[in-house]
């Protein structure tokens, strides 16, 4: 009982990975369908051929008796009567398989072979032959039969009735037809295996094609390569043109980094100038009217915003092109974050607390990048909670790494929305995104910065209930 409930799980397992819009199962369904309606055809086409050959052979062996008996009659009725003449033919043709009768004008029975005299409830006796010789079922025994008028020195004497009995012949043509449709149904099933598995091999090097390009990252556009050896001309040339299609990527990768580095670079220093002198006119500017001072407020406002902007765009164009460099070292979190998280509650004026659950806990990681990426999410849970929940930073060590949490009790994150708040420029809420600032690449820096540091970042979130940023890092030796 084990083992059919284990081939059915192994077959449904084998189902389930079987995808009915691949190409090679197009293929191999289409070439084995048109194999399958080959060969069918062939084989019905013999199975009627030889079905042919066997019944025509029969009927032209009866064919010629039914022409030999009347002369045959005519030889014999020369030495003795009409009557004894008939019989005599006829015991003469009669073999253990074909039998002979002759009715007279008023359809009696006037001879007849010795079988049919023991058997008299045969239904040939009773059955209308036609003229040619056919194929007759009676009694699950098959028969060639035909009836012929009987015509002696030019007088009509009745009708002869000639029938063999092929029922040993048209059994074993019989079985042999079976035979041929099993090993039809054999031969198919060997052939979609053998055209499964060709196929399978012949797509091979477009499977390795799709193996690597899913394995290409923005950083070796340049550098990837699809060597292929003994593979169709036609799959040569698709990895030459995708080898090419990856080289123009790659350039248009580098030119737009490139561009942003420099942007960001030429940008920053003229636009920290523009601000040092609103700010300056702003100071110094006591005759300056209300309106005035507003909007000079606004544009310093707008001018630091789009500085920040421009380094956070310097910071991901250094990453990309790997020129951010690390200072890994041990620190210890506990006296890390009491630090960051009483910076956090000067300029925000919150509610920030920290819970450890140790009194040291060190992590292998660079001090500024990680106080950076920290205060950015610290900024945000204030940014996107109500100004009387508090917030939470946990310090946690779990076997060899280290969990830093900062939890809020904001609006929270949609689920569908989870997964894509690390892309650079994404937003949850555009509109209230832009009431309380920020350039949408903070937490994709933070992403960067924690994965140059060997660790990651993720986050747990529900609407109206608060979001929990997991920052983890290697745990460091004291």
């Amino acid at each position: 009982m084990k083992l059919p409930n284990r081939l059915l799980k192994a077959t449904k397992t084998i189902w389930s990975k079987i995808d009915p819009f691949s190409l090679q199962v197009r293929l191999t369904v289409g070439i084995a369908t048109f194999s399958a309606m080959g060969l069918s055809g062939v084989a019905i086409w013999t199975s009627w051929k030889m079905q042919q050959i066997l019944v025509t052979s029969q009927k032209q062996n009866i064919e010629f008796l039914a022409n030999r008996f009347p002369h045959d009659v005519e030889i014999y009725s020369d030495m003795v009567s009409i009557e004894t003449g008939i019989q005599r033919a006829i015991n003469n043709l009669t073999t253990d398989k074909i039998i002979l009768w002759v009715r007279n004008p008023n359809q009696l029975i006037i001879a007849q072979s010795h079988q049919l005299q023991v058997d008299r409830s045969s239904h040939l006796l009773t059955s209308q032959m036609e003229p040619n010789p056919q194929l007759y079922k009676l009694r699950e025994r098959y028969w060639v039969a035909c009836g012929a008028s009987l015509q002696v020195k030019g007088k009509i004497l009745g009708k002869v009735y000639i029938a063999k009995d092929i029922t040993s012949e048209q059994i074993m043509f019989l079985s042999l037809i079976k035979t041929l449709g099993i090993a039809s149904l054999l031969s198919i099933a060997i052939i979609t295996i053998i055209i499964a598995i060709y196929i399978q091999k012949s797509l091979k090097p477009l499977r390795r094609i799709s193996a690597i390009a899913k394995t290409i990252s923005a950083n070796d556009l340049g550098a990837a390569r699809l060597d292929l050896e003994r593979v169709p001309s036609e799959v040569k040339e698709l990895a030459q043109t995708f080898e090419t299609m990856l080289l123009r990527l790659s350039d248009a990768w580098e030119m737009q980094r490139q561009f942003v580095s420099n942007f960001s670079h030429e940008l920053r220093t003229p636009l920290t100038i523009v601000s040092g002198y609103l700010q300056s006119t702003l100071r110094r500017g006591k005759n300056l009217t209300p309106q005035q001072q507003e909007a000079l407020s606004i544009a310093i406002s707008e001018t630091d915003r789009t500085i920040q902007l421009l380094q956070d765009l310097l910071d991901l164009a250094r990453a990309d092109n790997g020129r951010m460099h690390f200072n890994i070292e041990s620190i210890i979190l506990n006296d890390l974050l009491s630090e960051i998280v009483g910076m956090a509650v000067q300029y925000s004026n919150r509610v920030i607390t920290m819970k450890a659950t140790a009194d040291i806990i060190a992590a292998k990681a660079d001090r500024d990048r990680l106080k950076q990426v920290l205060l950015n999410l610290i900024d945000n849970a204030v940014k996107y909670s109500e100004s009387d929940q508090p917030v939470i930073v946990k310090l946690d060590q779990q076997n060899e790494q280290v969990k830093i949490e900062i939890c809020d009790r904001g609006r929270g994150i949609p689920l569908a929305q989870q997964s894509r708040i690390f892309e650079r420029f994404y937003r949850v809420d555009e509109n209230r995104a832009k009431s309380i600032g920020g350039t949408g690449l903070g937490l994709s820096i933070v992403k960067t910065l924690i994965e140059g540091m060997s660790g990651s970042v993720t986050v747990r979130s529900q609407p109206e209930k608060g979001s929990t940023f997991t920052v983890t890092l290697p745990l460091a030796q004291i």
